[in-house]
């Protein structure tokens, strides 16, 4: 009897570490279709997102009344479909997401790891300049960037990338800093592998989930920030369809139709929700302790 107990005891954790992750699935979930809606926008999309026609002009969603067939979640102030304008928002959306956040995983994991690892001067030149880049308020930095450079899609990357550096840096530098007192990085040394290749065999697949993890939060990040250049007009053309200036379009037009504001609004939680929640599924996944 014993035995029996203790055996259905040992096997109870392996039992709980295979039931998925519900909150990384969902975040999967929506990911996946907020990417295909970008990939497959032509497709997808019942109308032009830019043509407008005045007297469809602020018709509602499918089920209110006053709706018209094919336009399922209505339409705004110019009469162009707001489906259509969220399904093509979504491309600049995952477009800012992905670049951006890579750009500045690049730059922030490496000198967040010459920093951590190698100490010295290199470490306090970096750490140096952390503290002077975390000094600017992000938002108002990346808006000053895209009035200085131009408002495009290329400036919203570049501004975005050049803020958030420091995210990665901050948090890779104090995981390489303790990897690198680890006794299998010096084993490695003393087994004759140089600083660099201990760095890139030993430090780096440690700290590689934590990169992953930072980069899912970013891609949130990069999408909350182009939406607020979008809402001050500081994005690509107006013309053009972004989740952000369709809110911006909503709010001057909400007593009169609600739903603009409403659905590219739900979009853009979903997304930087789910974007966050992929983050944290991921670090719990990766985390030892966690599993």
């Amino acid at each position: 009897m014993v035995d029996l107990t203790v055996s259905a005891v040992a096997s109870e954790p392996r039992t709980r570490s295979r039931k998925p992750n519900l909150r990384l699935v969902l975040s999967v979930a929506w990911i996946a279709v907020v990417i295909l809606a970008a990939l497959a926008a032509p497709l997808l999309a019942p109308h032009d997102p830019l043509a407008q026609d005045l007297m469809l002009e602020r018709l509602p969603p499918m089920g209110f009344t006053g709706a018209e067939p094919g336009y399922f979640l209505g339409t705004d102030s110019l009469g162009r479909d707001v489906l259509s304008r969220l399904i093509y928002g979504s491309q600049i959306a995952i477009t800012v997401a992905l670049t951006a956040a890579f750009a500045a995983c690049v730059v922030g994991s490496a000198l967040g790891l010459i920093s951590g690892y190698f100490g010295g001067w290199a470490d306090r030149i970096i750490s140096r300049l952390i503290e002077i880049w975390m000094a600017f308020p992000p938002v108002l930095f990346a808006i000053l960037l895209v009035a200085v450079l131009g408002a495009s899609l290329t400036s919203v990357i570049l501004a975005i990338a050049v803020i958030d550096w420091t995210r990665f840096a901050r948090v890779i530098r104090a995981e390489s800093m303790v990897q690198s007192r680890m006794d299998y990085v010096q084993s490695a040394q003393i087994g004759g592998a140089s600083r660099l290749r201990a760095l890139f065999s030993e430090v780096l697949p440690n700290v590689l989930p934590t990169i992953v993890a930072l980069l899912a939060l970013e891609m949130g990040v990069a999408v909350i920030v182009e939406a607020i250049l979008s809402f001050v007009n500081l994005s690509i053309s107006t013309d053009d369809p972004t989740w952000g200036g369709m809110i911006a379009e909503g709010r001057a037009a909400i007593h009169f139709g609600w739903w603009v504001l409403l659905f590219p609004l739900i979009a853009l939680f979903l997304t930087v929700l789910s974007f966050s929640q992929l983050g944290e599924g991921l670090k719990d996944q990766f985390d030892p302790l966690a599993r």
